[in-house]
């Protein structure tokens, strides 16, 4: 009779402390951060990085016991969204965004589907952050938009003037795909060449997207003799065959671009021939790591099985958000009021050694700030991995 009623209060006790347990973990309301971007097609490798640091992060902090904003401790919860490169598929997911009523989105990773979604974050509350460069979406009256990296007009001077002084670069030719996204980053790349005092030997030079022979597109690009070569908007696809092409006709002077790349693709698809190539790189360096930014790294790797560089600049737009609305939290479902926190708004930065701080920033470029203050770290390729070039900050 005693071992009944033993057992009777054991089961009694266990499923007491499973149901407390698990009012314990559902006690956390739920905080929707939503990503609209490119993760299919040529360009996947943007928004993938996107939507893994994300992920990686927010499964971070909910096993760290979520994140308290007010008097409310929340888990994250990413929304995900593929755009597939479309802004018609950007505005889709913009809506769905609106209709979950998630007011803060990061992405889309491309100029067409950042101005496509301008309307409906603007009409719905949202706050959302682009990878994408065109001014109109930074400058007022928008303001609903944050440029979550550095522009090319802030990465390209800062690299010509490095290569002009270190490299003895005096001519530069450009080529860019026949899409908005990269004949902006070529006008304003050729723009700011001009005006450090380099020659421009080409700019008009353009190829179709799904170019898979580029012999044809190049050569006359190379005949050109540029000491640089700058493959303006390239996709993580596109530059490899670009540099194959460009080195297999005999160029041998310097290549760079204004975007992010992939180190596995670049060796997978030019190997050795892709050394030297010079592009923007994740807003890290092995120097200004934190460990909080190594335990990152090690734990995006467990979760996905590789690591993308670019990836160091992409964990800052889900932190800036979380830390914008710890300072004010009626701001969780009001954009207006994370709008006035960002004037002045800072806070540790958990990714970089010493005393870093997140801050907004833009005034010089915009007339205010709508730009998360990341460092500008320019890479090379060597040999299958990316080695810091040089460091510099954007006002």
């Amino acid at each position: 009779m005693k071992r009944r009623i033993f057992l009777t209060t054991t089961g009694m006790s266990l499923a007491l402390a499973l149901t407390a347990a698990t009012a314990a973990w559902a006690e956390n309301a739920k905080l929707k951060i939503g990503f609209v971007g490119v993760t299919s097609g040529p360009a996947a490798a943007w928004g993938i990085s996107n939507q893994r640091s994300m992920e990686t992060r927010a499964a971070w902090l909910n096993e760290l016991g979520g994140v308290t904003i007010g008097d409310t401790t929340y888990d994250i919860e990413i929304v995900p969204f593929d755009d597939q490169k479309d802004p018609k598929r950007a505005i889709a997911g913009m809506e769905k965004m609106a209709q979950d009523g998630i007011h803060y989105v990061v992405g889309p990773n491309v100029d067409d589907g950042a101005a496509a979604v301008r309307p409906v974050a603007e009409q719905n509350g949202i706050m959302y952050f682009p990878y994408a460069f065109p001014k109109s979406l930074y400058e007022p009256p928008a303001s609903n938009a944050i440029l979550g990296m550095v522009a090319n007009y802030q990465s390209g001077p800062a690299i010509y003037k490095y290569l002009m002084e270190n490299k003895g670069v005096k001519k530069v030719a450009f080529i860019a795909g026949n899409e908005s996204d990269p004949l902006s980053q070529r006008d304003s790349g050729s723009a700011a060449a001009k005006a450090l005092g380099l020659e421009v030997v080409s700019d008009t030079v353009t190829y179709q997207m799904d170019t898979t022979d580029f012999t044809p597109v190049i050569l006359p690009v190379i005949q050109t003799a540029p000491d640089l070569l700058v493959l303006s908007g390239v996709s993580p696809a596109n530059a490899p065959q670009l540099i194959r092409s460009a080195r297999e006709l005999g160029y041998t002077g310097l290549i760079s671009t204004e975007t992010a790349q992939d180190a596995a693709v670049l060796q997978e698809g030019a190997g050795e021939l892709a050394n030297g190539f010079i592009s923007v790189g994740g807003a890290s360096t092995p120097e200004l790591a934190s460990d909080t930014m190594k335990e990152f790294v090690t734990r995006y790797t467990d979760m996905f099985g590789e690591y993308n560089d670019e990836s160091n600049t992409k964990v800052y737009a889900l932190e800036y958000i979380i830390e914008t609305l710890k300072a004010n939290p009626a701001a969780i479902d009001n954009v207006d009021e994370f709008k006035k926190t960002m004037d002045t708004f800072s806070a540790p930065n958990p990714f970089m050694v010493g005393d870093a701080k997140l801050s907004y920033v833009g005034t010089t470029s915009f007339g205010q700030k709508r730009q998360v203050s990341v460092p500008l770290v320019v890479n090379e390729f060597q040999d299958g991995a990316f080695q810091t070039l040089f460091v510099a900050q954007v006002d």
